[in-house]
C-alpha cells in the first residue's frame, strides 16, 4: 500500500520519463541478427563472407583448449551442440532453428569475447564476427 502511495504522489511526468528511459534502455540492446551483421560489418569496414566464416567456425584455434567454434555447437549450428568441457547441451547457434539468437547485441558480444579467447586465445575481430554470423544467418534449420 505505501507504494502505491508514493506512486500517487509522484507527478505523472516523472513516471512517464522514467518509463521512456526504461523502455529506450532496453531497446537500445534489442537487435536482430540483421541489425548485429551490419553493426559488426560497418565496424570491420569490409563485407561479411559467408564462406570464410565457414571455414572460421570449423578451424582449430591457437588456444591452449585446441578447438573450433564447431567442437561445442556442431559442424551443423542449426542442431543441439554440447559444451566439450561441461557436457551441458547447447541450443542451436544458427538464429533460424533458434530465434533468441544474436537479438542482443550485449550478450552476442559477451559470448564471442569468451568463446574466441577459449578458441583461439584472442578476441575474434569484427570481420570475423561478421563472417561467422553471415554464415550462420544463412543456414536453414
Amino acid at each position: 500500500m505505501k507504494f502505491l502511495n508514493l506512486l500517487s504522489a509522484w507527478p505523472t511526468s516523472g513516471m512517464v520519463a522514467m518509463a521512456a528511459v526504461a523502455c529506450m534502455a532496453g531497446a537500445a540492446q534489442a537487435a536482430t541478427p540483421a541489425d548485429l551483421l551490419a553493426a559488426y560489418t560497418a565496424q570491420a569496414k569490409a563485407p561479411a563472407d559467408a564462406a570464410r566464416g565457414e571455414k572460421f567456425f570449423n578451424t582449430v584455434g591457437a588456444g591452449d583448449l585446441k578447438l573450433s567454434c564447431a567442437s561445442c555447437h556442431t559442424a551443423n549450428p542449426t542442431k543441439l551442440g554440447r559444451n566439450e568441457l561441461t557436457e551441458k547441451r547447447i541450443k542451436a547457434l544458427a538464429p533460424a532453428a533458434n530465434a533468441e539468437r544474436f537479438t542482443d547485441r550485449a550478450k552476442a558480444d559477451g559470448w564471442f569475447k569468451t568463446n574466441c579467447k577459449d578458441t583461439l586465445g584472442r578476441e575474434c575481430t569484427a570481420g570475423e564476427k561478421a563472417d561467422v554470423l553471415a554464415w550462420l544467418i544463412s543456414l536453414k534449420p
